[in-house]
């Protein structure tokens, strides 16, 4: 009979545990307690009959010794050779000096400058994304079949079309929130006639782009983190690059473009949608239609609708930028995807929202 066809065993004779067969990790599992049970008591341990000892078996067999006695591990007699040099390893392991344990987190001090020069570095490899970037885009303006149009059009349907009935959803629910939050002071003073201007600037030339923004943002900044990342783990970027083909080109720059085509028409929906809801509730109010579009048209100007879209293509750059560059720099663990698609949704809302703000600072110097 083979050592493999053998079964692991033990029993207790008087003061002496005889252990038996291959005490290896696939066999030791079912015996480890009853060993531990039978042990106490026990003067010697006798392995003449072991076969087969791996680390696992060899804890086991010292693991018996110790439970054997309170104070000195019983002694253990006729090991082979082989089995010998295997529990004299295991027991080495098992004297040796545990490694210390982690130091703990730095200084306050330290710990701020280490945020700090963190914040440096990736400030300094986005910028050389950036610069990437735009190195490649206008590489690729004298060649654009380096940029596939099916993968463009693709990109266009995912993020623009599939996104329009959020948000329209959106829209129409911000308008009617507006037009009641606005009814409610504005009736106060008789001025709920001013509830449409109310409405209609505040959602072209901010609140259109900003929730399109973010509407963009955790759809489709999200969704490019994720698949790049994910391409980014499996190491087909690398795959790529070893044959020759650029992942700027092939892989970003129809997700920037296609971020920055759609970002205005997602505006542009998100307004007629807050539009419509706001007239409805007018009407609901006892207004016309008629006086809601004057009011609209005297006070709504082309300015103001080329202002918000024009913002709108940065945010969709900033955002499309953002999500790539989150899934290029993914990891390599399991959680590398989700990371990225975290950190391409945070940085997404926060570049919108900072852009908005320079916008604003920028838009008031010009008098728009």
């Amino acid at each position: 009979m083979t050592a493999q066809a053998e079964q692991a065993g033990f029993d207790r004779q008087d003061e002496t545990l005889r252990l038996r067969g291959p005490l290896t990790t696939q066999r030791v599992g079912p015996l480890w307690r009853e060993v531990l049970r039978a042990a106490p008591g026990a003067r010697r341990l006798d392995l003449s009959a072991v076969t087969a000892l791996d680390t696992t078996g060899a804890t086991l067999v010292l693991a018996g010794a110790s439970a054997a006695s309170k104070a000195d591990p019983v002694p253990i007699e006729g090991a082979s050779e082989s089995v010998g040099a295997v529990l004299e390893r295991a027991r080495a392991a098992l004297a040796a000096p545990r490694p210390a344990a982690a130091p703990g987190g730095l200084p306050f001090v330290a710990a701020t400058g280490a945020w700090g020069v963190g914040l440096w570095h990736r400030f300094w490899e986005s910028t050389g994304f950036l610069g990437e970037t735009v190195v490649m885009a206008f590489a690729a303006l004298p060649h654009p079949r380096r940029m596939r149009p099916a993968d463009l059009l693709r990109h266009l349907d995912e993020a623009g079309l599939r996104a329009f009935p959020l948000t329209v959803l959106l829209g129409t629910l911000i308008g009617v929130i507006l037009a009641f939050q606005s009814s409610i002071p504005m009736r106060q003073f008789g001025a709920e006639i001013f509830i449409p201007p109310l409405v209609g600037i505040s959602l072209v030339r901010e609140l259109g782009p900003l929730i399109a923004a973010v509407i963009l943002s955790g759809r489709t900044g999200s969704a490019y983190a994720a698949e790049l990342g994910t391409m980014t783990v499996n190491e087909e970027i690398d795959a790529l690059r070893i044959m020759g083909v650029d992942p700027m080109a092939m892989l970003v720059l129809p997700r920037l473009l296609a971020a920055m085509l759609v970002m205005p028409v997602l505006t542009l929906v998100m307004n007629l949608s807050g539009l419509a809801g706001m007239t409805a509730v007018m009407i609901a109010l006892g207004f016309p239609t008629a006086l809601v579009l004057n009011q609209l048209e005297q006070w709504l100007t082309l300015g103001s609708l080329i202002g918000g879209l024009g913002k709108s293509v940065l945010f969709g750059l900033a955002i499309a930028m953002i999500g790539c560059r989150a899934g290029l720099s993914a990891g390599r663990g399991p959680r590398a995807v989700g990371d990225a698609a975290t950190a391409a949704v945070v940085g997404g809302i926060v570049a919108t929202v900072v852009l908005d703000g320079l916008c604003a600072v920028l838009f008031f110097r010009l008098g728009w």
